[in-house]
């Protein structure tokens, strides 16, 4: 299984990013860390081993770039208006360094995206913002609101990053052409979340799986049994 290593400088985050790349060829999955995760958080916990069938056949490239969720959401140190406008230069860098320079590694033109506990809100909030990039979203475990990271503040920033509000007036097509997969179990403590995002999207006829697994926690052991079946979803060919 092909592995790189990635470092390069950022313009729009001002900083250095880190990124391992995994496999030789195929459909590419951007793959997000947990809350603060570093980019090597889900080789270290098993994630890509769960999906080496796919990577060694050249099915799918799995690209797990840094997060920087320790000077955003959860810099308690800097203003909320601060913290949200980090995140939004995060979200230019994984535009513009990333996705847009490996969405034509396939036919598709898009990627798909995933991710694990906080990575699921990255991976729903990326797709939802930019559902003209991303073919499939996997949230395994997610949470989709960023209130309780603001302290009251309340933006536009904000408002355009927080899934359960602005998915109600998001009308781009490309929303219902997007495979969309919400994995939680019965004893996860984002259910709740995932309950709710699936009530707004089954209001707006967005079709999608409310995968709820039973008697697991939220930890990795369910997310790398769910990891591999929803990569079955992806139509490689």
């Amino acid at each position: 299984m092909k592995e790189e290593y990635f470092k390069w400088y950022s313009p729009n985050l001002s900083r250095e990013v880190e990124m391992l790349v995994f496999g030789h060829a195929g459909y590419p999955v951007i793959l997000f860390p947990t809350s603060m995760g570093s980019y090597h958080e889900n080789k270290d916990q098993g994630l890509i081993e769960s999906a080496r069938w796919y990577l060694e056949n050249g099915l799918i490239q799995i690209f797990c770039p840094s997060s920087i969720d320790k000077d955003s959401f959860y810099n308690k140190n800097i203003h909320p208006v601060h913290r949200i406008r980090n995140h939004v230069w995060y979200d230019k860098m994984l535009c513009h360094e990333i996705v847009e320079r490996v969405k034509n590694n396939t036919g598709s033109g898009k990627v798909a995206v995933a991710g694990c506990s906080f990575g699921g809100y990255h991976a729903a909030n990326f797709a939802f913002r930019h559902p003209g990039y991303v073919s499939h979203m996997f949230s395994m475990s997610g949470a989709f609101s960023i209130k309780s990271f603001m302290d009251g503040h309340w933006d536009d920033d904000v408002f355009f990053n927080s899934p359960e509000d602005y998915l109600y007036g998001l009308n781009d097509g490309n929303l219902w052409q997007m495979d969309i997969v919400l994995g939680t179990s019965n004893w996860d403590i984002c259910l709740d979340a995932n309950l709710n995002l699936s009530k707004i999207l089954a209001a707006k006829q967005v079709d999608h799986w409310l995968d709820i697994r039973q008697d697991q926690k939220h930890d990795w052991p369910v997310w790398r049994e769910m990891f591999p079946h929803y990569l079955s979803r992806i139509k490689f060919f």
